[in-house]
């Protein structure tokens, strides 16, 4: 017969040695590591929406008739800064789609405002108009580096939340489930080569 500190003691190393196994420091290591991602992209697309109202008033001072274009920017901005992310959002696709709608939409309406901006040579020229647009032409290759990281580690977090063992401890111990990831705007767009006319 074992001595009773053996039979305390045997539980629990057999214990340490399943938990060890489970995932669960993994598990909330890659949950952190994709909140800040998440953070990342947030943060990105805040740069972007405060640099908006200064290119709009610039190119207001040149392109006073195109106020609908000016208008469309000023709109789409509104709607992106109105959808409140958190990593809450982490956990409602519905909400994180309609995020990444917004800033689909923000997107499209800054590439409308910068084709009137072709029409106007001196607002090209003008110090203030150059400085801004390069300042958003950063944002936005800030915004596909950090979209990137969010991704590479959205797909790490759910492949442990959805592998054994991992998965176990994933479900019914953190009740952790898989996070959404960006999606193709036009799946079409990017399947079709695009048509070039001269």
């Amino acid at each position: 017969m074992l001595p009773r500190s053996m039979l305390i003691l045997c539980p629990l190393l057999g214990a340490l040695l399943l938990a060890s196994g489970c995932g669960y420091n993994k598990l909330q290591s890659l949950d952190e590591e994709t909140n800040a991602a998440w953070s990342e992209v947030l943060n990105q697309y805040q740069r972007r929406a405060d640099l908006i109202p200064n290119l709009v008033n610039v190119v207001k001072g040149y392109a006073a008739h195109e106020r609908e274009t000016l208008e469309a920017v000023t709109r789409a901005r509104a709607q992106a800064t109105s959808v409140q992310p958190s990593a809450d959002i982490l956990k409602d696709p519905e909400r994180f789609k309609q995020f990444q709608q917004a800033q689909r939409d923000l997107s499209s309406a800054l590439s409308r405002l910068l084709v009137v901006v072709e029409k106007y040579p001196d607002l090209k020229a003008n110090e203030n108009f150059r400085d801004l647009q390069s300042q958003l032409e950063g944002t936005e290759n800030r915004i596909a580096v950090a979209r990137k990281r969010y991704i590479d580690k959205v797909a790490e977090f759910n492949k442990a939340v959805r592998f054994f063992p991992t998965n176990l401890t994933a479900r019914y111990l953190l009740h952790l489930d898989v996070k959404p990831n960006f999606t193709v705007a036009d799946e079409q767009a990017v399947t079709k080569p695009p048509e070039v006319k001269f």
